[in-house]
Order: C-alpha cells, then sequence, then structure tokens
C-alpha cells in the first residue's frame, strides 16, 4: 500500500495522540527512580534489549518468514513495553512502580534502538532493491512523533496535573480510536498478505510472546530478584508496544509497509491472552508469597 492521504494524515495524529497519553501519565519521579531500583532496571533493560531481539532474530530464521514480516517481527522485538503492561502487574500483584519506571526508561531508550535494530533488520532480511532503512533524518523523526507528544505530556501533568488525570482516558480512547481505523483500512487493502500469512505469523508471534513473558520472569528470579519486581519485569518484557511498530510499519514518512506490520497486529491480539493467564500462573502458584512481599512493601 502507497503512501495515502489516510496514512498520510490520521496516522501521525493516533502516534502523537498515543505518545501524549503516555506523556500525562509520567513525571520526572519515574525516571528517578531508577536510583532505587538499579538493579531491576538494568536487568528488564538488558532482557529487553539484548535478550529478546536475538530470540527475536532465530526464531523469524527458524520459521523462514518472508523477508518484510521478519522484519515487522524484529521491530516488535526492538519496541518497548506497552503501557497495558502496569495494569497486567497490578492484577498479578507485581511491582508496579517498577513496571512505571521501565516503561518510562524503555520507552527513551527504544528511541535510539530502533532504528538500529530495524536497520540491521532490513539489511539482513531485505534485498538491496528493497530495503529501505531508517536514515538520520528518519531517525529524527521518530524522535519528533515520539518524544515530543511525550515531552509535551509531561509539561503538561506537572503544570496541571488535575487535567492531565481527567484527559489521561479520553486521551487513550482517542488515540485507540484512530488507530483502528487506520489499522483496519490499511489491512482491508492488503487482506490476501494476512490471510495468507497469519498462520505462520501466529506462531512466530506467539513462540516470541511466550518467550519474552518466560525471560521476563525467569531471569529476574535467576538473579535473585523478589517475585512481585520479576512479576512486573515479565508483564513489561511479555507486553510489547505492538501500537507504536504497527504506526512505524504503516507511516509513510518512514517505513510505508503494511506487511511489516502483520506481525505487531496479531501479536497485539494474543498478548491479552498470554499476559492474564501468566498473571493467573503467577498468583496460583506464588500467591502466598507474593502476597507476604506486597505487605511487606506497603
Amino acid at each position: 500500500m502507497t503512501a495515502s492521504a489516510l496514512n498520510t494524515l490520521f496516522l501521525p495524529i493516533a502516534l502523537g495522540i498515543i505518545m501524549l497519553g503516555l506523556g500525562l501519565s509520567l513525571t520526572l519521579a519515574d525516571f528517578a527512580r531508577v536510583v532505587k531500583f538499579p538493579k531491576p532496571v538494568l536487568i528488564g533493560l538488558g532482557c529487553q534489549l539484548l535478550l529478546l531481539p536475538l530470540v527475536c532474530f532465530f526464531i523469524a530464521k527458524g520459521f523462514g518468514l518472508a523477508p518484510a514480516l521478519a522484519v515487522g517481527l524484529m521491530l516488535l522485538a526492538a519496541s518497548p513495553g506497552g503501557t497495558s503492561a502496569n495494569l497486567y502487574s497490578h492484577l498479578a500483584h507485581g511491582d508496579v512502580a517498577l513496571n512505571v519506571t521501565l516503561t518510562a526508561v524503555n520507552s527513551v531508550v527504544a528511541i535510539l534502538t530502533m532504528p538500529f535494530i530495524v536497520n540491521l533488520s532490513l539489511a539482513y532480511f531485505m534485498e538491496a532493491d528493497q530495503a529501505l532503512p531508517l536514515q538520520f533524518t528518519k531517525v529524527v523523526q521518530v524522535f519528533a512523533i515520539v518524544l515530543g507528544p511525550v515531552a509535551i505530556g509531561m509539561v503538561i501533568r506537572k503544570l496541571a496535573p488535575g487535567f492531565a488525570n481527567a484527559m489521561e482516558k479520553p486521551v487513550k480512547i482517542i488515540s485507540a480510536l484512530f488507530l483502528v481505523l487506520v489499522i483496519v483500512l490499511a489491512f482491508i487493502k492488503d487482506w490476501q498478505t494476512v490471510v495468507d500469512y497469519a498462520p505462520v505469523v501466529g506462531l512466530a508471534a506467539l513462540l516470541f510472546n511466550l518467550i519474552s513473558l518466560a525471560v521476563g520472569y525467569g531471569v529476574p528470579r535467576l538473579m535473585k530478584l523478589p517475585r512481585r519486581q520479576a512479576v512486573a519485569i515479565g508483564m513489561e518484557i511479555g507486553i510489547h508496544n505492538g501500537t507504536l511498530a504497527i504506526a512505524l510499519a504503516l507511516s509513510p514518512m518512514l517505513l510505508n509497509n503494511p506487511t511489516m506490520a502483520v506481525p505487531a497486529a496479531i501479536y497485539s491480539f494474543i498478548m491479552f491472552f498470554t499476559a492474564a493467564a501468566f498473571g493467573w500462573w503467577v498468583n496460583f502458584a506464588h500467591g502466598k508469597e507474593l502476597a507476604a512481599e506486597e505487605a511487606q512493601a506497603a
């Protein structure tokens, strides 16, 4: 699908509103909290930035994904954790304060690492005449599109916290409606691509999601972190920001490739069920220990 008026107009608006909503939920204290949680933050970032892209690469190779789909899966792996991770962590008795901090830090760091990972993926999976690297000007566009609205949202929260709290939910609803409209119309135009590749991409996305949850929970436990922090990191690592990946894949200013958005779209559907199952398992298997840690933290 070539750049259309719909993508050119509505997609940047949707992405900007999404990131504005994230900014409305963040404060400088969320970043400063890294000093309080240095070990879990570093472990979470290490899993997110190092382990998961490597795992994703081998999954893409193992499933023999078409080049654009492989790049789309790598784009998803490079994306930061989604804001819904905070909700799932709360329901699973995880350390929500750690989730908020990881989301804040990871969202900033990912803007630096995503172009790097995507460019490597484009160079490896795509033919020379197919690859459209994210050049410096496009990286700057990513900064402007993503970090600009986040900064504005944080300023609004600082100056008018009551207004920010009141607007947080409506902003999320509006951005979701914009994005759903763009995705639905984009996939209608490329429906055959979705039908042709959904089964194999679905299995690859499911495997990546399950491994993400396992790595996010298992590595912190191996590093002797409390279960509540391991649950928080598991949710943060296991629930990628598929919305951001879809927006970057569809954006005419960046990748402009709807096929690359397919893995993130399927993943975004799957992860709600797997994250719920993971939260249930954690509470069922370790409910007493999590409750004790939660009471101690309080």
